[in-house]
């Protein structure tokens, strides 16, 4: 984060830096949690796949699919459409 935010910041996506930072930390858990639900990595598949015994790896994997592919397509319109994230924000603010 400490590298990426400052090359993202410069990007210039056309929102002010509190917007942003924001927007920036809600797209960063995003991708962090569909990372943690993707394989071949996915540590949170693993624990799934250890809890239930008699299940295979691909099995779990299979299984996790609808919701990986919605993850992907909530990130994708999270970056088409920062005001998503920031609507909450800016009604309260």
């Amino acid at each position: 984060i400490p590298v990426v935010y400052p090359v993202a910041l410069a990007l210039d996506f056309g929102l002010s830096h509190e917007e942003f930072s924001i927007w920036f930390g809600i797209l960063t858990l995003v991708v962090v949690e569909v990372g943690l639900i993707s394989p071949p990595v996915g540590m949170n598949l693993f624990v799934i796949n250890s809890m239930s015994k008699g299940t295979s790896i691909g099995q779990t994997f299979l299984g996790v699919t609808p919701f990986l592919i919605s993850d992907l397509v909530r990130t994708v319109i999270l970056v088409a459409f920062p005001s998503i994230s920031l609507f909450l924000v800016q009604w309260l603010y």
